[in-house]
């Protein structure tokens, strides 16, 4: 288990699940120095906003992560390629061709939402490449690229699975001219608000928009 430690003067009124794991001496004071220990699957933007309100501007939080890495990841691609493999193609609208993956990713641990979205991202980041630029182009006929129907097409090759995703990365001229899902970008959303009620604020650590593989159009 990952804990983070967290340091600052904070009311546990506002955090109960938090002051049960604390000693009872600790639990009705307040410290210049508090250390929360927080299982990381409790972690998300939620937390750090509503901890955001109840300390001072200038108070300052420290992470510390234990030196030993876990043997397992958290989220591996595996679990990526899973979820994304319970597409529904068999029905014609979106959300219902999205539905079995949301409600498994929503099942999931929350923190599992927001890597969802870092890998997801990762894939897209990975064929936005100028490569994968001049394929669309030659499938356009044109010379100019539309960033979002770049984009869009770069979706549904991550929609399509592992097989096809690796088949077109490794071969951009690969890249298809018939096909996009945009849709998929929206998933950790849809997933984080069924599990949560919230609406889902995350920008995930590399972009998946056009252009952003800076180092892969050069």
């Amino acid at each position: 288990m990952i804990r983070d430690v967290f340091w600052g003067a904070i009311s546990y009124k506002h955090f109960p699940s938090l002051k049960k794991r604390l000693p009872l001496r600790e639990q009705n004071s307040f410290y210049m120095a508090t250390i929360l220990k927080v299982n990381i699957n409790d972690l998300n933007s939620q937390f750090f906003h509503d901890l955001g309100q109840q300390i001072s501007d200038d108070a300052e939080i420290e992470i510390r992560i234990p030196d030993k890495k876990s043997k397992v990841e958290i989220f591996s691609d595996a679990d990526l390629w899973q979820i994304i493999g319970l597409f529904d193609w068999s029905k014609e609208e979106s959300d219902e061709i999205l539905a079995p993956a949301i409600k498994k990713l929503a099942d999931m641990p929350v923190v599992n939402i927001y890597l969802f979205a870092d890998k997801l991202s990762e894939k897209l980041y990975q064929l936005d490449t100028r490569l994968h630029g001049e394929a669309y182009l030659k499938n356009e006929g044109d010379d100019y690229l539309s960033v979002d129907d770049f984009l869009y097409i770069r979706c549904a090759v991550v929609a399509e699975g592992k097989a096809y995703f690796d088949k077109v990365l490794q071969n951009p001229s690969e890249f298809p001219a018939d096909i996009s899902f945009e849709p998929i970008l929206n998933l950790p959303d849809q997933a984080y608000e069924l599990k949560t009620g919230r609406v889902f604020e995350y920008s995930p650590t590399v972009s998946y928009e056009t252009y952003s593989n800076k180092k892969a159009w050069d």
